[in-house]
């Protein structure tokens, strides 16, 4: 069952499905070139998120050295 296809007119890698109404890229390299900027965008994303974490552990850890910290000269006087 083959669908039928109609150019797009002004739009050469665009074609319309007649059965559905869908638009169709058949530009292949277009699509690559597409998905890689998706992945490496969240790749970054990924990657500020992650480091946005180990900073707020470290925050949390200089809390708690500052409290151990506090607890001692407390503790000496």
């Amino acid at each position: 069952m083959a669908t039928e296809r109609k150019m797009v007119e002004g739009h050469p890698d665009l074609v319309k499905d007649v059965t559905t109404g869908a638009i169709i890229n058949t530009n292949r390299d277009a699509y690559a070139a597409a998905k890689k900027r998706a992945a490496a965008a969240q790749a970054q994303r990924d990657e500020i998120r992650n480091t946005t974490r180990e900073i707020n552990n470290i925050k949390c850890e200089m809390h708690e050295i500052k409290n151990l910290l506090n607890q001692l000269v407390e503790s000496k006087q």
